[in-house]
């Protein structure tokens, strides 16, 4: 090999192309120095520049949390207001449902059959007491302020049933051995102040509690109810009369005075999806089924409640009594209408085909006069096949 060729294989060696790096730096350093051949100046914002975008960002940053606390202490406090207003009309339910339960009592107390005087009064004097202790409840509960005003009318309305009981059994006691009538107006005329608190409670407290809650945007906050009578009749003249007659029955003679009576009004057949009205001038086709009952329907005939009225039913076929049911009305008030039935009645197999008669009979009440009334015997055919 020649001289040449060794300097050429040197030469090939040392020049070798450049790398990708190499061309990358030339040209970026090409970039960095201007045509002048002096290299440019590093670029800087300007001064302050950096101090004020970090300035504004915080300023933002505070805005935004300030904004967020005053949305999150908006909704707490609303929700501690509704907690607040919730949390006393719970109180008052407490009070107004107990006091209506006392109410409820007195009207079924009212209506009660075997009514006794000593009873009723204790009674009284027993709910007037409870309404009081309601009262005292009542002025430990603490209203929101807005509803300061009207949360006076919920102990007006309870002193009022306090002292309308205790009236009640004061008059008991004051118009003891007078006539029925006195009694019964004295006893209503104190009944007044029950109907008032309902009214109080009604108009002066629920109504206006409940605009205010509306008015403040209070939701899912209810006023409650109270009412004490729940049928104005219960507290009417004449159903104190009537009351009084049931408290003192009975004359120095024994005998019962005024107007006593009772009635039957109707006697029908139910079963099976049929009902057949009983008529005492032509025979009734009576279809026997499973749930077939007899249904008598009393009235009470006179001016006064009756008690322990009795109610016959009688069967016959071809002469024959299949069966006698009895049952008895415990009480009943004037012109009221009540119906008992008799079920499970005992047919034998000769009482179909043949004529039968079915005989109702309500016992006749102490002091009545009218028995016309009271009775009456029905023609009828029992069969199997229905229509």
């Amino acid at each position: 090999m020649s001289s040449y060729d060794d300097d050429n294989m040197e030469l090939d060696f040392f020049d070798e192309p450049e790398t990708q790096d190499a061309n990358e730096a030339r040209v970026r350093a090409r970039r960095r120095t201007p045509r002048g051949g002096e290299p440019r100046p590093p670029v800087h914002p300007p001064a302050g520049a950096v101090a004020m975008a970090r300035l504004v960002g915080l300023v933002a940053l505070a805005i935004a949390i300030v904004v967020g606390l005053v949305f999150w202490v908006g909704a707490c406090q609303g929700q501690s207001r509704h907690d607040e207003y919730a949390g006393y009309m719970d109180s008052i339910r407490t009070v107004a449902q107990s006091s209506a339960k006392a109410g409820r009592e007195f009207t079924a107390k009212l209506g009660s059959s075997g009514l006794k005087l000593t009873d009723l009064e204790t009674r009284l004097e027993q709910w007037s007491q409870q309404q009081q202790q309601l009262y005292d409840q009542a002025q430990q509960i603490r209203p929101p302020g807005p509803l300061r005003s009207v949360h006076q009318n919920v102990l007006d309305t309870l002193q009022l049933r306090a002292l309308g009981l205790a009236g009640l059994a004061s008059a008991l006691t004051r118009t003891s051995g007078s006539e029925a009538a006195a009694v019964g107006t004295a006893l209503t005329s104190e009944a007044q102040l029950l109907s008032a608190s309902d009214l109080v409670w009604a108009e002066l407290y629920k109504l206006p509690a409940t605009q205010t809650l509306k008015t403040l945007g209070i939701t899912g906050v209810v006023v409650p109810a109270s009412q004490f009578v729940t049928n104005p009749e219960v507290i009417s003249l004449r159903s104190f009369t009537v009351v009084a007659q049931q408290l003192r029955p009975s004359s120095a003679t024994g005998t019962p005075s005024g107007l006593h009576g009772s009635k039957l009004v109707s006697t029908k057949a139910v079963g099976g999806g049929h009902t057949a009205t009983l008529d005492p001038s032509q025979p009734t086709t009576i279809y026997v089924s499973a749930d077939l009952k007899l249904d008598v329907t009393v009235e009470d005939s006179g001016n006064f409640q009756e008690v322990n009225v009795p109610v016959t039913l009688a069967v016959k076929v071809g002469g024959k009594t299949l069966f006698t049911k009895k049952q008895t009305i415990t009480g009943i008030r004037p012109a009221e209408q009540q119906t008992v039935s008799f079920s499970n009645l005992q047919l034998t197999p000769d009482a179909f085909g043949h004529a039968a008669s079915i005989k109702v009979t309500v016992g006749a009440v102490p002091g009545e006069k009218t028995v016309d009334n009271n009775t009456s015997t029905y023609p009828a055919f029992f069969s199997l096949s229905q229509p």
